[in-house]
């Protein structure tokens, strides 16, 4: 609850860590809310989601940007209860979703404008929150930057997560062909459902000889990464010629050999980016972009957002648990 005088602070409920670790280092207290500062909004949180970043923030392997709140969370959904000055775009009552450089698992947020997105036709602001993170993530490193085309092979790691699941859809809705790995048959069945046509089972088959004979030895055109270090060699491996590998994250490390000779022969790339880190001004061009080209395909309902569990802000250390047992498909929420 904030105070009803302008200009003063009051509280709001958001998880804290004490320090840095496991899950139980999370907890709920209240800290004071956020001010909309020149250029930003101030929303009433809906829900928020949870994304792999937030357990390397919570072990203390990924700090928030400077300036950034320190509390966890990197997008929500929910609506504007102030704006602040030189914004005109938004106003109190809005129902938006947003990307965040933090603060998310918290009653109230303050965001710049820029990165806030209307919620898309046919989604409940709640569910909303799934969205965020995802589409700017996806839209930003396989169409932004690796120019994935239609007709073009796709393959994405972790196909059952937030971002694989987002990834999938998108890349069959706009007309490529999709590989993806997964770890169970469920989760495998489960990407199929959603337009991969190409499965592999990561734990049983070597995926660069699997889109090898699939695409009788083209490849991927695009590789989306978040293994880093321990994929790197086996991406290069399975990329076609002219193919793009877009590494965004590190989970397999972040330091490994790579054979330049081969990437050389393939005419091929290697990218690596980050989301969380760009400054607002690129945020806030994605977060435009995607409301342009991928919103009307939500929409429409080519492409939805994939809700495993919506858990409450007390639930936080429960919520956590599960999302670095990997048993998810799809998105975790909060909601305060």
């Amino acid at each position: 609850m904030t105070s009803d005088s302008p200009g003063s602070v009051g509280a709001m409920r958001a998880v804290v860590a004490q320090g840095t670790g496991g899950p139980e280092v999370l907890s709920v207290a209240e800290v004071p809310d956020p001010q909309a500062g020149p250029g930003e909004v101030v929303v009433e949180v809906a829900a928020a989601g949870l994304n792999r970043a937030d357990l390397l923030q919570r072990m203390g392997f990924y700090p928030p940007p400077p300036g950034a709140s320190d509390i966890i969370g990197m997008e929500c959904s929910g609506t504007v209860v102030e704006v602040g000055e030189g914004v005109s775009q938004w106003s109190v009552g809005d129902e938006v979703c947003c990307l965040l450089a933090g603060g998310g698992y918290a009653e109230r947020v303050a965001v710049p404008a820029g990165q806030v997105m209307p919620v898309p036709d046919g989604v409940d602001l709640v569910t909303a929150a799934a969205l965020p993170e995802v589409a700017a993530t996806v839209w930003s490193n396989v169409f932004m930057v690796a120019g994935l085309r239609p007709d073009e092979t796709f393959l994405v790691h972790g196909g059952a997560g937030g971002i694989g699941t987002f990834a999938i859809q998108l890349a069959h809705a706009l007309g490529a062909r999709v590989a993806t790995t997964g770890g169970t048959a469920e989760k495998l069945e489960f990407c199929r459902s959603l337009g991969a046509d190409i499965t592999i089972d990561y734990h049983e088959q070597d995926f660069v000889e699997v889109l090898r004979e699939a695409t009788d030895g083209h490849g991927a055109d695009v590789v989306l990464d978040n293994m880093g270090a321990k994929y790197l060699a086996r991406n290069v491996d399975a990329l076609a010629t002219e193919g793009r590998l877009v590494v965004i994250g590190m989970q397999g490390g972040t330091r490994a050999e790579l054979d330049l000779a081969k990437l050389l022969t393939k005419r091929g790339a290697v990218i690596a980016t980050s989301l969380r880190a760009r400054p607002v001004e690129g945020k806030s061009a994605i977060c435009a972009g995607v409301v342009e080209h991928v919103w009307p395909l939500v929409a429409e309902g080519r492409v939805r957002p994939i809700v495993h569990e919506v858990l409450g802000l007390d639930d936080v250390v429960a919520a956590h648990e599960l999302m670095g047992s990997g048993a998810h498909t799809g998105k975790i929420l909060l909601t305060p």
